[in-house]
């Protein structure tokens, strides 16, 4: 025995001196395995034969991210309460991509049309392997000001339609072997600001159950997780985006100084559906120019 074994055995017993022999005679194997890993790179976000559903997906991050699958190679559902908005938006894409790409009208609050999606998706793909829960609202105003039912409201679209959403393509995921669920949370998820508890309590909810789908869909590699995005100029901040509480403490608060353009929500997207993030489970990918680093 060498004195370095000597005190091992003296520092930590015997049943540390197993685990640190066991690394040590293991430790050239582990280097010859990673060794003999292929590195593939960027063929590793490849989506070519996969197949997407999009929430919300006919404007704002929800087609820009559609856009950024088809772009990718995928097939695309975009999921809409219009199914005339979703129709034209699919036909963009189709013909910008090349790829196929449908709609589907529905409420995402309603869990038997989120069934009937997933169904209709199966029917047309023949798979699922990407679900994007994005469809989401923000109803602002103080807490005294505001009324249970727009409380309400804002949990039935952004936290019930995430869980009916990924409830009803579990079973195809689950039978495919693996899928990709990605909710849309948002830094409101992370940080608070005023004026915002129900969007506020709506998106906490979705990063909590992105991390406990997580936890409970891994064994079926089927990776769920988050991206958070900070101030994007979308059609739901039009109504604020002059206002000097967003000059100050949204916009004027990012480390860049700006509005989150939609094409900078695609990379994520675009990630998270693809076998790059095949060691993620449970995280939340922020995008928001800076805006939590502070």
């Amino acid at each position: 025995m060498n004195w370095f074994s000597f005190w091992k055995g003296i520092a930590y017993g015997p049943k540390i001196m197993d685990i640190f022999e066991f690394h040590f005679t293991t430790e050239s194997v582990n280097q010859t395995h990673m060794n003999d890993q292929s590195l593939p790179g960027i063929k590793l976000f490849d989506l070519s034969g996969k197949a997407a559903i999009v929430t919300g997906g006919s404007k704002g991050l929800g087609l820009a991210m559609a856009a950024g699958l088809a772009s990718a190679g995928a097939k695309v559902m975009l999921v809409n309460r219009s199914l005339e908005q979703g129709q034209t938006a699919a036909a963009e894409i189709a013909k910008e991509y090349g790829t196929e790409a449908i709609a589907f009208g529905a409420d995402v609050t309603d869990g038997q049309k989120m069934q009937e999606m997933a169904d209709q998706a199966m029917a047309s793909f023949g798979r699922i392997d990407i679900l994007i829960n994005n469809a989401g609202i923000n109803i602002r105003g103080a807490i005294d000001e505001l009324a249970p039912e727009e409380f309400k409201r804002v949990m039935a679209v952004n936290v019930d339609g995430v869980w009916n959403g990924s409830r009803a393509v579990t079973p195809y995921m689950k039978k495919a072997g693996g899928g990709k669920i990605i909710n849309i949370a948002s830094t409101l998820g992370l940080v608070g600001l005023s004026n915002r508890t129900p969007y506020a309590s709506s998106k906490g909810a979705v990063v909590q159950m992105t991390r406990a789908l997580g936890l409970e869909l891994a064994p079926f590699n089927i990776n769920v997780n988050a991206i958070c995005p900070g101030p994007f100029l979308t059609e739901m901040n039009l109504a604020i985006a002059e206002t000097e509480q967003a000059k100050k403490f949204i916009v004027g608060a990012t480390a860049l100084a700006r509005w989150g353009l939609l094409k900078e929500i695609q990379g994520a997207a675009i990630f998270l559906a693809s076998d790059a993030a095949s060691y993620m489970v449970g995280s939340m990918l922020t995008v928001d120019g800076g805006w939590t680093a502070r």
